[in-house]
């Protein structure tokens, strides 16, 4: 069984290879929810998406089938243990914020200072969330179609 986490950036593609993920029969979870993620303070008194301590330690330990998880949280590393690996989606910054003005499912980084948060995470969080990585997949580069492949080939993989 693997538990992948699928990080990384606002744009980066990650709710759409779920979304294919789910309609190839895996579970898969966006953890971009009111189920899985709740508003908190943190230790600056600065609104933070966190995810919500229970239910995501049940989710990780259910069912021995695969589980593709996908998120970007401040304590997300707190839960790294329950995964099997953590995958890093990546992209141009001009990609992002391309995508972030088109897309129609996510109000987020459709303003002026939405986008100038995440050029700012790009350069603050990506370079955590790469380091706590077990594997980058260049996600500007790759299609949809190509990441799901490249997910479901590290999730179904006989162990050594």
């Amino acid at each position: 069984m693997r538990r992948v986490l699928i990080t990384g950036m606002s744009g980066t593609g990650k709710s759409s290879v779920i979304r294919e993920l789910a309609r190839r029969g895996f579970r898969a979870v966006d953890t971009d929810t009111d189920e899985w993620s709740e508003w908190t303070t943190d230790a600056d008194g600065q609104p933070d998406w966190v995810w919500r301590e229970q239910p995501m330690r049940e989710l990780l330990a259910g069912e021995a089938r695969p589980l593709f998880v996908s998120g970007c949280k401040s304590n997300q590393g707190a839960f790294y243990d329950g995964f099997d690996r953590v995958v890093l989606f990546s992209a141009p910054a001009d990609m992002l914020l391309s995508r972030l003005r088109t897309r129609t499912d996510n109000p987020y980084g459709k303003t002026a200072a939405e986008q100038a948060e995440v050029l700012g995470y790009l350069e603050t969080v990506e370079p955590l969330l790469r380091a706590g990585a077990d594997l980058e997949l260049d996600s500007g580069r790759l299609s949809v179609t190509e990441l799901a492949d490249a997910l479901e080939a590290l999730a179904t993989a006989r162990e050594g």
